[in-house]
Order: structure tokens, then sequence, then C-alpha cells
């Protein structure tokens, strides 16, 4: 690709981020649970503890994009789980000790029947998978962010999964005319018909992070951002860290409900919740 041409496509990516990231600027409803009582607060270190004693084990798909990788590593640090098993089309390299007891399912997606297996025998699943529209085109970003995602939410729940975890997207919406929060938006309801036990959505604004790969149009989307007021930035973006904080927080507190939906503040309480114990 010449230069000019390079330049062009890179910018066309930036203006179509930037515009996405200006209809996740909307209103979106209250989540569940969107605010952490300090006597919750107070009880994580606990929830955790009791939480380890339970064996768990635990799925993670998506492992090899910036959100997964950062939850791995959080689990592992955490030592929450018994057993810790990463869902893939390729094997990760995995060098450090902390990973040396992880387990890999590699499967081809587009015949996920095959290698229902890997899905057999976990407590908990965490799904991260996604792509771009740019990287994957239309048809290939509706096929891993949907099909995918629902085909394995399907067998996860064959194979005994009681708690699905899903990264999903602030503003997500099935009725949506953007096709990411459509698609986001239908993949939400179809899993929710699965009926898992307990059911956990995380619909996070713009993820801060920096990126393995190079993504000008998130670079762009990330200046944005940084230039708005801390207190606007917030309700509409959260680092990485933050939201697979929330997650493991989540996951470790009991819950009642069949079905919850974390929204953008939701997420920045409850992943930020052990900074108020710090002195």
């Amino acid at each position: 690709m010449s230069r000019p041409a390079s330049l062009s496509a890179a910018a066309a990516a930036g203006v179509a981020a930037l515009v996405a990231a200006l209809l996740l600027l909307q209103p979106e409803d209250v989540g569940q649970g969107a605010s952490v009582s300090m006597a919750e607060t107070e009880s994580l270190p606990k929830l955790r503890e009791d939480f380890r004693m339970q064996n768990k084990s635990v799925f993670i798909l998506g492992a090899s994009g910036e959100t997964g990788r950062v939850l791995l590593k959080e689990i592992l640090e955490q030592g929450l789980f018994s057993k810790v098993t990463l869902i893939g089309r390729r094997k990760l390299t995995l060098d450090e000790e902390a990973y040396k007891n992880v387990n890999q399912e590699v499967v081809d997606f587009e015949k996920l029947d095959d290698y229902a297996s890997a899905f057999q025998g976990h407590d908990v699943g965490f799904c991260c998978l996604g792509t771009t529209r740019k990287k994957a085109g239309a048809e290939g970003f509706v096929r891993v962010d949907r099909d995918y995602v629902l085909k394995s939410a399907e067998l996860a729940k064959s194979g005994g999964c009681k708690h699905f975890n899903l990264l999903s997207s602030k503003g997500a919406d099935k009725s949506s005319n953007f096709l990411y929060l459509q698609v986001k938006g239908e993949v939400e309801a179809r899993v929710e018909e699965l009926k898992f036990d307990r059911y956990s959505i995380f619909r996070p604004g713009v993820l801060l992070c920096d990126r393995q790969e190079s993504r000008p149009g998130e670079w762009l989307v990330r200046k944005f951002f940084g230039s708005l007021p801390e207190s606007w930035a917030s309700g509409h973006s959260v680092p990485v860290i933050t939201v697979v904080r929330a997650m493991l927080n989540n996951a470790v507190r009991p819950s009642d409900k069949k079905k919850e939906l974390l929204d953008n503040k939701a997420i920045h309480d409850l992943g930020k919740a052990d900074d108020s114990l710090k002195p």
C-alpha cells in the first residue's frame, strides 16, 4: 500500500473510531450494583478468601486481547481459582513462572462443536472475545463478536458453567443502527436466553490501554478522552485494569440475581473499591 493510501486508511479509521466514541457519549441506563457500600468494600478480602476455598475452575475466552491478557494476569496474582484454562485459536507463549499451571485449549471457532470438551468442567467463564470491523470486515466482526461468542456460551452452559461473564460495551442495543452496538446488544440478549445460574454483563465505555498492536483510530480516541475533564472522561471511558478488577470483585461476591448489568459507573466503583482500603 502506498504511503498516501496508508495515511488515508489510518485517517478513515481514526474518524470512524472517533464517531464510535461520540456515540458512546450518549446517556445510559444505570446498571445493577452501580454503587459499592463501604461494608461491601471492607468485606472483599474475606470474600476472596472464601472464594479461594471453593477451588473453582475458570476459563477465559480472548486471552490474547488486551482485556483478556490483563484478566489472566490479575486472576493469577489473586490466586482465586484452582484451575485456569485459556480457550483460543492458537496457543499463547507464556514463559513466566506464574503461568506454568495455566491450561490452554486450542480450538477452531468455525467448528466449535468438535471442541465441546474444552468447555466442560468450568465453574466460571469470562468472555473477552472480540475483533473490529476494520480488522475483520463487517461479516468477520459479526462472526467473531456474535456467532463465536454465542456458540462458546452454549457449549459452556452445556459443559456445566454456572457463572458466565460477558464483556460487552456501553451503549449496547440490539435495535441500534450502529453495527457494533447492535451486535453487542444482540449477543447480550441471546446469551441471556441460555439461562446461566448467574450471568454478568459488563458495559464499559472506551477502554483505555496501550495495545500491543497498532490501532491509530484508538490512539486518536484515547487522545480525545485525555483532553476532556477527568470527571467527564471517567463517565465515558475506563482503564482496562479497572474493568478486570471489577469483573473479579463481582465474581467473588455472592449474588442471588440471575442477571447483572454493570455499566461504566458501576465498573469504576467496583473496580476501584480496593483503593479505599489503602492507608
